[in-house]
């Protein structure tokens, strides 16, 4: 049974912002929504975390190109120091300067042809609670418009920088995160005159708010809430789970402007790991669907309220949320698609019209919480729901099929490509009390060890494939699953950053590794390329490793034991 409706939900109330409005000549935001629609033809600037909301992660650049990527040199690289978990944030760039972001939510801007660093931002954050969370104090990557950059805080605060000298023009706290330990993690999303972002959270006892602020001012326009976000959603949770039921939003969604929509994928319900078994619907810590988690929505941007939404994974006992992934928009023979991938290694084909299920393919073989996914109703076949107290085998791993970072379409070639990761792990389910005195508390609701997937070693893999069908036209193995984002060009080239520290370029109809270059550290982070000078460059962040990547020296030693993974780079590429 499909999960989409057309339903209401209440307007939060408006809260005050601390608001400096700056002056200037700052481009409008309408022409900034324009630039971003039209991103894909402009190859000069990366705009967005996407690149556009066509979400391609794509450039038309082709000064670098398969005859000549060989001569690809580093033009510059920038150390930020410190930082925690690496740098795994996205760049981003316009009219020659690139911007960046790092761990406590730093922030710089560098000229591109040379890396001068042309100025930075360092927030102060509330100490105490940075060492509370798990989820810090990474930045995944930021939005720009207005000339501002727009970046959320480990520490719920969302700031508005200005672009040209990285000065605040206003500041607004969106989220208590000193009671519920939760911030902002990832990129923001400008749509008209609004930056939306999603908290995370999908492991701690709250309800996972989306937010819409005014991009001018930062007044608070609305908020909806992943978790029982409507009265036909809090029916979804029994015994009132829904008061501390994870979810949220915390990697950007897309802006469709033909239907008016923003679409976001949401993370899983609290706890990770649910008990239930296959009584779910009436037992465990969350029993029922738990609407909107694991979900992809789409939201009015104007005023909050939801529009229509299908849930990917109803009561996902896996921690396969729908967070995750990018919405690759694709016309085809008529027909208005959104691909989305979910954490699973399943991925979702969608009508943009109202989110009806067109196509449902997997790219992993080691896949057992579920027979299938039918694919003309996105109905979960012979799930795998289980209880506590029993060690159990669960593939994916907690890291997911699908990592968070973003796969990428080529139009020439018609492909899309996406890392797949083959891995798995004993799980050992535990009936966790949710803590939410005196500040939340972290609820995994089991206890987990990393293994091979039967009959196979834990790997990785880029799969090229036909983005509506699913049909694999190559795919190159890696020795251990790489988790960092993809881009492609007009160039026929296929950025990958790999775990072990190798940048390599293959080609987009063949998977023929043509160049490699080695940036010395593991990669968690985005890759893009954009225009200085009349120069094409190549932009790729270091540093830093996943949830399970952070035990990868224990897992696979070799290169990982040398590896630090609290300091980060920005590399940049061009040609000789």
């Amino acid at each position: 049974m499909s999960g989409r409706k057309n339903l209401m939900t209440t307007t939060a109330m408006f809260i005050a912002a601390v608001a400096i409005v700056g002056a200037g000549c700052a481009p409008s935001l309408a022409q900034d929504a324009n630039a971003l629609d039209n991103a894909g033809k402009n190859g000069k600037d990366w705009l967005s975390y996407h690149g556009s909301y066509q979400s391609w992660h794509y450039s038309p650049l082709d000064q670098i190109d398969t005859n000549n990527v060989g001569k690809m040199k580093v033009a510059f690289i920038h150390q930020v120091g410190h930082s925690t978990r690496g740098v795994q944030s996205m760049p981003l760039a316009k009219d020659g300067v690139v911007y960046y972001s790092a761990s406590y939510d730093k922030v710089f801007a560098l000229k591109g042809d040379t890396g001068e660093v042309l100025w930075s931002f360092v927030p102060k954050l509330d100490d105490d609670l940075v060492a509370r969370q798990t989820h810090s104090p990474y930045n995944r990557g930021m939005a720009m418009g207005d000339g501002k950059l727009y970046i959320g805080t480990v520490d719920g605060r969302l700031f508005a920088l200005d672009m040209k000298t990285g000065k605040p023009v206003w500041e607004t706290k969106l989220i208590n995160s000193q009671k519920l330990t939760v911030g902002f993690t990832g990129a923001p999303l400008v749509v008209k005159d609004k930056v939306i972002i999603g908290a995370q959270g999908g492991e701690w006892p709250g309800r996972g708010p989306i937010f819409g602020v005014d991009a001018k001012t930062g007044q608070k326009v609305w908020e909806f809430l992943t978790v029982a976000g409507t009265p036909d959603a809090e029916k979804t949770w029994g015994n009132e789970s829904w008061r501390t039921g994870g979810g949220g939003g915390w990697m950007p969604g897309t802006y469709d402007a033909e239907t008016n929509s923003v679409w976001w994928g949401t993370a899983n319900p609290a706890p990770l790991y649910d008990w239930g078994g296959p009584e779910y619907k009436t037992s465990g810590a969350r029993p029922g669907d738990n609407l909107y988690t694991t979900s992809v929505i789409a939201l009015d941007p104007d005023t909050g309220k939801i529009k229509f939404f299908h849930q990917e994974l109803p009561h996902d006992a896996w921690d396969f949320d729908s967070a995750v992934g990018e919405f690759v928009q694709i016309d085809r023979d008529g027909k208005k698609y959104y691909v989305h991938p979910n954490k699973s290694g399943y991925i979702f084909v969608y009508d943009r019209a109202n989110a009806k299920v067109e196509n449902v393919y997997n790219i992993v073989k080691a896949s057992n919480f579920v027979k299938s996914i039918d694919p003309k109703t996105g109905e979960l076949i012979g799930r795998r729901d289980m209880t506590a107290g029993k060690q159990q085998d669960l593939c994916p791993a907690i890291d997911g099929g699908i990592s968070w970072n973003a796969g990428s379409y080529n139009p020439q070639s018609g492909l899309y490509y996406k890392i797949a990761n083959e891995w798995c792990m004993d799980l050992e389910i535990t009936k966790s009390p949710q803590v939410t005195e005196p500040q939340a508390q972290l609820n995994l609701g089991a206890t987990f060890t990393l293994k091979d997937p039967p009959g196979d070693k834990q790997h990785g893999h880029v799969d090229a494939r036909d983005p509506i069908t699913g049909k694999l036209a190559w795919s190159v193995d890696f020795p251990e699953p790489p988790t960092a984002s993809l881009l492609s060009t007009a160039g026929g080239l296929l950025f990958v950053p790999d775990a072990r520290g190798w940048l390599h370029a293959l080609d987009v109809k063949t998977g023929k590794d043509l160049w490699q270059g080695n940036d010395g550290a593991t990669h968690n982070g985005g890759i893009i390329s954009y225009e200085a000078g009349g120069k094409q460059y190549i932009a790729v962040v270091t540093g830093g490793q996943s949830l399970v990547g952070e035990g990868y020296a224990e897992q696979f030693g070799g290169p990982y034991k040398s590896m630090e993974k609290d300091t980060g780079s920005l590399v940049v590429y061009a040609l000789e």
